[in-house]
């Protein structure tokens, strides 16, 4: 499995991927799913993959054959927009599949998402989901990032707080936050991550990291996230029975034991019962008067 995210906001673009392909009991293994193709001072372009491996590597491997062929009709070097770059790395991967399927392939899923960012000199910087199918979407203003892989985890982070206005730099930590929660709850996803920075009109990856568990700023940073969530949960509001003030125990005890005790009703009435149960020896006043007792 896979987790890749890009996001776009006015300062450029971020993209972050982690790198595991395999997580069996004891089989694990890694795999770069970010791919760059830069052309300082003209273009610049990041790949995120998802998908079939074999397929994905097709399409990579193509594109740059082509970007070194300079006859090739279409090229990540000559395409004139964003769209046309992330429509002709559609038909390459349309293609690789189609390729491998008349091999006659029963049973393997081919297919492979991509995720498709960069600038172009004089266009606006663009970040494009490309399906398996060949075709695309790009992110909108009011979901200002894509997804691709095990999404679900990592997406609750970046609805509450990408925006368009949000700095670079805040941008790339929500990114590795996401990624980190994605890590947590599924162990298909797993280190070490890379991440990129693509400032707009820069047309060149100015920060590129590759972050495992032990690096020093990663580690800062996740323990970080823990500790200000852990804060956050008990800084929330109260119940209305936690407000009610409440004694020590030892206090309670002692105000129940100072205050006079009322009696059960109908205890008293039930005593006065009892006793006129109980037999009455006759009294003696002394023999008749004349006698005298023996």
């Amino acid at each position: 499995m896979t987790y890749c995210v890009a996001i776009k906001v006015n300062e450029g673009l971020v993209f972050a991927a982690d790198t595991r392909t395999a997580a069996g009991v004891d089989d694990v293994r890694t795999y770069n799913k970010m791919h760059t193709f830069e052309f300082p001072g003209d273009r610049a372009f990041v790949v995120l993959s998802a998908g079939n491996l074999a397929t994905t590597q097709h399409v990579l491997a193509q594109a740059q054959r082509e970007i070194n062929d300079p006859n090739a009709a279409v090229s990540l070097r000559n395409v004139r927009h964003m769209f046309d770059a992330a429509d002709y790395l559609g038909q390459l991967s349309v293609r690789a599949q189609k390729q491998v399927t008349q091999q006659g392939t029963i049973g393997v899923n081919v297919e492979t998402t991509l995720i498709l960012g960069g600038q172009i000199q004089g266009e606006e910087p663009a970040i494009y989901l490309i399906y398996p199918l060949g075709n695309c979407i790009a992110a909108s203003p009011e979901t200002p990032f894509l997804q691709i892989g095990e999404i679900k985890y990592g997406k609750p982070i970046l609805d509450r707080f990408v925006r368009s206005h949000v700095t670079l730099e805040d941008a790339a930590r929500c990114a590795l936050v996401s990624l980190d929660s994605t890590m947590r709850s599924n162990i298909s996803v797993g280190p070490p991550v890379d991440l990129a920075l693509l400032p707009r009109d820069a047309l060149r990856i100015t920060h590129a990291l590759r972050l495992d568990l032990d690096t020093p700023y990663y580690s800062q940073l996740k323990e970080t996230w823990a500790r200000q969530l852990e804060y956050a949960v008990r800084s929330l509001p109260k119940f209305e029975w936690e407000l009610q003030p409440q004694l020590p125990l030892q206090a309670q005890n002692q105000l129940q034991q100072s205050q006079p005790q009322a009696p059960q009703p109908g205890a008293a009435s039930g005593q006065n019962a009892v006793a006129q149960l109980q037999p009455q020896a006759p009294s003696y006043a002394g023999p008749p008067q004349g006698q005298t007792s023996t």
